[in-house]
């Protein structure tokens, strides 16, 4: 007589995703289809009225705008220098195998939110040469157009300099530096590359599609 031998399954451990992570993810989703509303707009403009469209980005600053550029994807660069930090649970500097200092999270984030500042900065500036030059909000299509554009991408890196004011001010709080800490810099870094995507393609639009 024979016996079968039975064997249980073995344990398998399921990596559930993080749910802030995906929630955010799926909110930038949804920025994405509102800039995408701004995109055509602007486009709806330089179709209908060709000529207003040339009058008016002959008044735009286009080695300017490409400085404050570089600045803003300077910034990104620095937000994941400083997700790498909080992914080695580092959350300030320390001395490093052979003993040089080593930049941590807060360090990072805090250059991020430097250059996210002047960035901001340099387009009010942008904005008061434009009104001085004659082109307010309410100019013309275009001038809304612009102005509403580039503000609410203005706001969004705003949003993302109290975002790193927060994440800064938790890192010193808690006791801890833990995962959690971690992720929710991660998280904030999404939100800043996006933004800084975004506004990628509104400089090539804006400034260079004539």
């Amino acid at each position: 007589m024979t016996t079968s031998a039975t064997y249980a399954p073995a344990a398998r451990t399921i990596k559930r995703p993080n749910p802030v992570a995906v929630g955010t993810i799926v909110w930038l989703g949804s920025e994405v289809m509102f800039f995408a509303g701004l995109f055509a707009i602007y486009f709806t403009i330089r179709s209908t009225s060709p000529e207003l469209w040339a009058s008016r980005t002959e008044l735009l600053n286009v080695p300017y705008a490409t400085v404050n550029t570089i600045i803003l994807v300077l910034s990104s660069v620095t937000c994941q220098m400083g997700v790498f930090a909080a992914e080695r649970m580092q959350p300030y500097s320390a001395p490093n195998a052979k003993g040089r200092k080593r930049w941590g999270m807060v360090e990072w984030f805090w250059l991020t939110f430097a250059l996210g500042a002047i960035f901001v900065s340099g387009q009010v500036w942008e904005y008061a040469q434009l009104v001085a030059e004659g082109m307010p909000i309410s100019a013309d299509p275009y001038a809304s157009a612009f102005y509403l554009t580039t503000g609410f991408h203005a706001l969004h890196v705003t949003g993302g300099l109290i975002a790193f004011l927060l994440v800064i001010g938790r890192a010193f709080a808690v006791k801890n530096f833990t995962h959690k800490e971690a992720t929710t810099s991660i998280v904030v870094s999404y939100y800043w590359h996006f933004v800084d995507v975004v506004w990628i393609v509104l400089f090539l639009v804006i400034y260079f599609l004539r």
